[in-house]
C-alpha cells in the first residue's frame, strides 16, 4: 500500500470515528440530489458576473447562482471575478482602489460581445434586486474574495445586507480564506458557510474543513476530487465541486450523488440531470 493510500484511509477511519457536531438546519434541497449552480451567473454566453448571465441562469433554471463579492475603496459591495477591473472590462486597476461610481463607467459586456456594451459592474445590491425581481427560488453561493486582499469589515457588510431583508432565495457563503468564513459565521450564524480549496493533497484543507462545527460543506477543485473519489465517499459534509465544465465530468458528478457542481453552462448540466433521471427510472 502506497503511503498516500496510507493517508487516505487514515482520513476515512478519521471521519468515521469523528461524526461531526452540526446544529445548523439546512433545507433538505440542498444535499438531496447535485444541485446545479451557475458559476459567475451563465458565463458560457454572457459576460461574467454581469446581471445580465445572471438573468441568463435564472432563465435556464439553474438551482443555484455562484457570484464573487470585493470591496471597492467607498465600502460598497461589488461583484467581480479579479481583484482588477482589467480582464472583464475596459478599464484598469484595483477594484480596493475605486469608488463604486467610478467602477460603474466601465464597459464590463463588449469584451465578451458587442452586444453586451450596455453591461456594467453590478453591486450585490443590484444584483439582489434582480433576483427578487425575477422571482428566484433558488441558492445564491456567494464568494467572499478576501484570498488575495484583506477588505477590512467586508463579512460586516455582507452579513448586515444578507439579514435586513427575507429573500425570495436561499443563500450560503463559501470562501478560500477560513478567517473570513469564521467571521460571517459570526455575524450571521443560520446561514452555511463553505470551505474553498483548491487541492486536498495534504489533507489539510480536508481535516481543517472537517472538523470545524461551522463549516457546512467543502467545495473542491473538481480535478483533484475526481482523481481521489475515496475522500468524496468519506466526506461528512456536502461537496459542491468547481468548474465542472465537460460533459463526462458532470456524468460523473451527478452518478457519484455530489451535493453540487459549479459551472459555466447550467443549461447544459441540467439537461444531462435529467437524462440520467429519466434512464434510471
Amino acid at each position: 500500500m502506497s503511503g498516500f493510500t496510507k493517508i487516505v484511509f487514515k482520513l476515512h477511519n478519521f471521519l468515521d470515528r469523528n461524526k461531526i457536531k452540526n446544529n445548523l438546519k439546512f433545507k433538505p434541497s440542498l444535499t438531496s440530489k447535485t444541485l446545479v449552480f451557475a458559476h459567475r451567473g451563465s458565463k458560457s454566453n454572457c459576460p461574467e458576473n454581469t446581471l445580465a448571465a445572471f438573468h441568463e441562469a435564472v432563465r435556464v433554471h439553474a438551482d443555484g447562482i455562484e457570484l464573487d463579492v470585493h470591496l471597492s475603496l467607498d465600502n460598497e459591495l461589488i461583484v467581480i471575478h479579479d481583484e482588477k477591473i482589467d480582464r472583464t472590462t475596459n478599464g484598469k486597476g484595483l477594484v480596493k482602489n475605486m469608488n463604486a461610481i467610478d467602477l460603474k463607467k466601465f464597459d464590463a459586456g463588449s469584451w465578451f460581445n458587442s452586444k453586451f456594451t450596455d453591461e456594467k459592474i453590478p453591486t450585490l445590491s443590484e444584483v439582489l434586486k434582480l433576483l427578487t425581481d425575477l422571482s428566484f427560488t433558488g441558492y445564491l453561493n456567494i464568494e467572499i474574495k478576501t484570498d488575495k486582499f484583506d477588505y477590512p469589515g467586508i463579512e460586516k457588510k455582507l452579513s448586515d445586507l444578507m439579514t435586513e431583508t427575507k429573500w425570495p432565495f436561499s443563500y450560503i457563503y463559501s470562501s478560500f480564506n477560513f478567517d473570513s468564513l469564521k467571521k460571517i459565521h459570526t455575524f450571521d450564524s443560520k446561514a452555511e458557510v463553505n470551505y474553498l480549496t483548491k487541492n486536498l493533497l495534504t489533507l489539510k484543507s480536508h481535516y481543517k474543513g472537517s472538523s470545524t462545527d461551522f463549516i457546512s460543506g467543502i467545495h473542491p477543485r473538481r480535478t483533484y476530487a475526481f482523481m481521489h473519489p475515496l475522500l468524496l465517499k468519506s466526506s461528512k459534509r456536502p461537496l459542491r465541486l468547481w468548474t465542472v465544465n465537460q460533459e463526462t465530468e458532470m456524468r460523473q458528478a451527478f452518478q457519484q450523488h455530489v451535493a453540487g457542481i459549479i459551472t459555466d453552462f447550467p443549461e447544459r448540466a441540467l439537461e444531462i440531470r435529467r437524462e440520467i433521471q429519466d434512464q434510471s427510472k
